[in-house]
């Protein structure tokens, strides 16, 4: 059936990118409660498309937060059923003026698609939906029984699916969860992700005097709570970028030797690296590791932002009442987000200068996660990689987090193929996001491959 389904995505790529177009106006920004309205039409969007996709029971579910929308095709019995997750929610466009196109005006340059939330996720999660229908109208029946599942809060920790995954592990029972999420290593080179980072996200709060005070009057006597923040945080790392939290590496698991191997052996220029992607005067990180094991394999502690104080232009000598930073880690394999929460509490109560109360608020946590690239399901995604890119699959780790993931492997009891075909430059979170165009359509034939491959696929 591949050359039919080929021979359809071929005749339909001008409709199938001015859907995408039209889901990408949409500014479904998670975390700001005004873009609420937005978070309703992108989630109809995604319903909308999977019904016209052939999908059944489709529908849209209410959550504390915003909506989850589900659908199913149920009609392959004794084959594999795949839970096919994305999200549809995206990350705020700020800095605004930093767009060479307006963030939510879908632009085409160079081979590439230009939007918010075009690569993270809207793009790739569209690539299910497409694949979907494109072997619904080429065969009339799917090879596989599909569930799709897709969230609109991803962005801000996806705690409502990750309640509902829990509650209705019988509703979501599958075989295998596909996730399009992450990226390849390089443009042209088919790879699939074993292994995700996990994560802890916190918000410190500290509080010092009743008021903001004037700091003539009271600056020498009355504590500051911006300041109090920065001697905390800045003994959290070392300066040779060891996170000095009591017992952080303790349940650290290194990857294998052949893991590592395998990495020396990817296209990774650190001087490009360097130079296109990070674009600062020199890299930094634990020193004794190479790039690709801190990016994958090592845990990391950042600070995201600091709120206090006065901000506006000119000048107003106050010290602030109170004051705010976002700290998180990165974690590895082993490593438990709640003991890593609990240690890195202790050691900013710790931290804490006299006068001054900190409170260590939790925003969102991921474990770590790594699959075994020899499992059946992943060799079937491995096999309709190299037969669409024509060249052989790597394997590679990724540094984000997925929270979902370690949800349906404990929930669920099933494998997660991280099959995405976003890039590495795609500016993920940053002005100028961006999908490659042809991996849009690569991908969409991949997955059409992959549910044909697992047809056949024994446990």
């Amino acid at each position: 059936m591949g050359t039919l389904v080929d021979t359809y995505i071929e005749s339909n790529r001008d409709r199938f990118l001015e859907e995408l177009k039209v889901f990408l106006t949409i500014p479904s920004v998670s975390t700001l409660p005004e873009h609420k309205p937005d978070i309703e039409r992108a989630s109809e969007f995604v319903a909308a498309k999977l019904r016209a996709a052939g999908m059944q029971k489709v529908e849209r579910i209410a959550t504390e937060g915003h909506p989850l929308v589900y659908g199913e095709w149920m009609g392959a019995p004794g084959k594999p059923t795949v839970l096919c997750y994305g999200h549809y929610d995206v990350q705020p466009p700020d800095p605004l003026e930093e767009w060479i196109t307006p963030p939510f005006e879908p632009s085409i340059r160079d081979g590439n698609l230009y939007a918010r939330g075009a690569s993270d996720d809207k793009g790739q999660m569209y690539i299910h939906v497409k694949a979907a229908e494109a072997l619904r109208n080429v065969g009339g029946a799917l090879p596989v029984n599909l569930k799709f599942l897709i969230e609109g809060e991803e962005e801000v920790g996806g705690l409502a699916v990750d309640r509902y995954v829990g509650e209705n592990a019988e509703k979501l029972r599958c075989d295998v969860a596909l996730v399009s999420d992450t990226e390849m290593f390089a443009p042209g080179l088919p790879t699939l992700c074993v292994g995700l980072r996990g994560l802890v996200y916190t918000e410190l709060v500290a509080t010092g005097a009743a008021q903001d005070l004037h700091s003539g009057m009271y600056g020498g006597a009355a504590p500051n709570p911006l300041l109090g923040l920065l001697r905390i945080i800045s003994q959290l790392q070392s300066p040779d970028y060891r996170v000095q939290v009591p017992g952080f590496y303790d349940d650290v698991e290194p990857p294998t030797p052949e893991e590592k191997a395998s990495w020396a052996q990817l296209p990774f220029d650190e001087k490009a690296f360097l130079r296109e992607e990070v674009g600062s005067p020199c890299l930094v990180g634990e020193e004794g590791f190479e790039v690709l094991e801190r990016l994958w394999a090592r845990p990391t502690l950042e600070v995201h932002g600091f709120v206090g104080g006065f901000q506006g232009e000119g000048a107003k000598t106050v010290i602030p009442a109170k004051a705010s930073a976002k700290v998180s880690m990165r974690l590895v394999p082993r490593q438990d987000p709640p003991k890593i929460l609990a240690a890195f509490e202790k050691q900013v109560e710790r931290l804490t200068p006299p006068g001054l109360r900190v409170q260590v608020k939790m925003l969102s946590t991921a474990e770590a996660v790594l699959m075994s690239p020899t499992h059946p399901y992943l060799q079937a995604a491995v096999e309709a990689l190299t037969e669409t890119f024509h060249k052989p699959t790597v394997f590679i780790r990724a540094g984000g987090s997925i929270p979902i993931v370690a949800r349906f492997q404990d929930s669920l009891g099933v494998p997660v193929v991280l099959m995405g075909f976003g890039l590495p430059d795609d500016r993920l979170h940053s002005p100028n996001e961006k999908f490659y165009l042809p991996n849009f359509f690569d991908g969409i034939r991949a997955v059409t491959r992959f549910w044909e491959n697992l047809a056949e696929t024994r446990r």
